[in-house]
């Protein structure tokens, strides 16, 4: 039994185990380093190509920086060369002004000195003659003579240059006011053209809606405007249109649409509406003055009349309150003929 037992010890050999327990566990030390390594390496590529791409972009915002610093040089230097330009244009003026003024000193000048040149030259002819009476002119004489003539000479000669500048002057002048004048003669000739075109399109209008609406007496005609009470197109303190005030509206509507086929396109018209209310103040939550009225009124009107096809960008509305009134006084009368809508078509 002991020899069995001292056997059994001597062929049990536990090493091995903690050999293989060993090598595992140095094995998977050694792979977790692997995977920290590559990871390692994987995480300095990335951030190297993030870093990469951030320096392109910041070479690209650079890049892009410095184009706009160019474009902003650019402008301010077509802006400098514009403002250079005006500067230009105004020293031009001003010299030419300047030049025209010192022109005429030195002409006035050389006028002057060329007159005491003569009259100096006239004093010493008459030396000269008493002179000859006596004795021949000494050497100092003549050379003042010769002097005194040439400057005689040099003056006429300047006075002779100065005026041919004026005469040019005069003539660019003249020819610049002609110019001026031809333009300002053909811009009033097509201005009284256009005028005249259009009055003959609002008479037109006008007369046509005159026979139209003469009907209802309660339509006024005041001048070159059409006068429709407020009461035939709203309720009181309303800037609703009713039936009786949308039909007077589309005869309206019907007149300007065939006028309008008439009128050229690039003839400048509109039909102005206009809002008046009597001077009884009103304070509602949707109108808190008379202003808000009139106006609301006045729109009420264009947007009917654009239903009806009337061009929209041929209308315009406002509003006067009770600042213009047509009849004088707190009567009912006067009250009822200021609370109204004035048409007209005009020029814009």
């Amino acid at each position: 039994m002991i020899g069995s037992r001292r056997r059994s010890r001597s062929t049990t050999n536990v090493w091995p185990g903690y050999v293989d327990a060993l090598s595992a566990l140095l094995m998977l030390v050694i792979f977790m380093l692997l995977i920290y390594v590559v990871s390692q390496l994987f995480l300095s590529q990335t951030l190297s190509d993030r870093n990469s791409e951030l320096a392109r972009l910041n070479q690209r915002l650079d890049e892009i920086s410095q184009l706009l610093g160019l474009e902003q040089s650019k402008t301010k230097a077509l802006e400098q060369e514009m403002l250079s330009v005006q500067s230009n244009f105004s020293a031009s003026l001003a010299k030419n002004e300047d030049l025209q003024q010192r022109l005429d000193a030195s002409r006035k000048q050389l006028m002057q000195q060329t007159a005491d040149a003569e009259a100096r030259a006239e004093r010493l002819a008459s030396m000269n003659r008493e002179l000859d009476d006596k004795d021949e002119l000494s050497a100092s004489q003549q050379n003042m003579i010769l002097q005194l003539s040439s400057q005689i000479a040099s003056l006429q000669s300047q006075l002779q240059q100065i005026t041919a500048a004026l005469k040019l002057q005069k003539e660019i002048t003249a020819d610049k006011e002609g110019e001026l004048e031809n333009v300002s003669k053909r811009l009033n000739t097509l201005l009284a053209e256009r005028v005249n075109e259009l009055e003959q399109y609002q008479s037109a209008f006008f007369s046509r809606l005159r026979d139209i609406l003469a009907a209802n007496e309660n339509i006024r005609i005041v001048g070159d405007r059409f006068l429709l009470p407020s009461e035939l197109l709203f309720a009181s303190g309303s800037a609703s249109l009713g039936p009786e005030g949308k039909q007077e509206l589309d005869k309206l509507a019907e007149v300007l649409l065939d006028v309008v086929k008439t009128i050229p396109a690039d003839l400048e018209w509109i039909l102005r509406i206009d809002g008046h209310t009597d001077l009884i103040p009103i304070n509602t939550p949707q109108f808190p003055s008379n202003w808000e009225l009139s106006t609301a009124r006045a729109v009420a009107v264009v947007r009917y009349l654009a239903a009806r096809n009337v061009p929209e960008n041929r209308m315009v509305a406002a509003g006067f309150g009770e600042f213009f009134p047509v009849a004088d006084g707190a009567t009912p009368a006067a009250l009822r003929k200021n609370r109204r809508i004035e048409i007209k078509l005009t020029d814009r």
